[in-house]
């Protein structure tokens, strides 16, 4: 796994490492000793996974109190996120 520039302080970009063969591919998308070793620390409790079709516009979440990250992963395709920075001062 990799880090890459982000352009928002906190918000951090991953690219995972694919492993193909001719029986097709392999990901690890999340493994604790990775993680550690990028510094990443909370707890990671939830993993969802939905689809959505082509040009659909999902809503903006936000979630003050208990804190929860997002981890947003593409499986086939593109996608275009946003983040948008609610603290205060920014």
């Amino acid at each position: 796994m990799k880090e890459l520039q982000a352009g928002l302080p906190g918000l951090r970009l991953f690219e995972l490492e694919v492993f193909r063969d001719d029986r097709g591919f392999f990901v690890e998308r999340y493994r604790e000793d990775e993680w550690l070793r990028l510094g990443l620390r909370e707890n990671f409790v939830q993993d969802n996974h939905s689809r959505s079709a082509p040009r659909v516009l999902r809503g903006l979440h936000y979630q003050a109190e208990p804190r929860q990250g997002k981890m947003v992963a593409v499986v086939r395709g593109r996608i275009f996120d946003v983040a948008v920075d609610l603290r205060k001062g920014s």
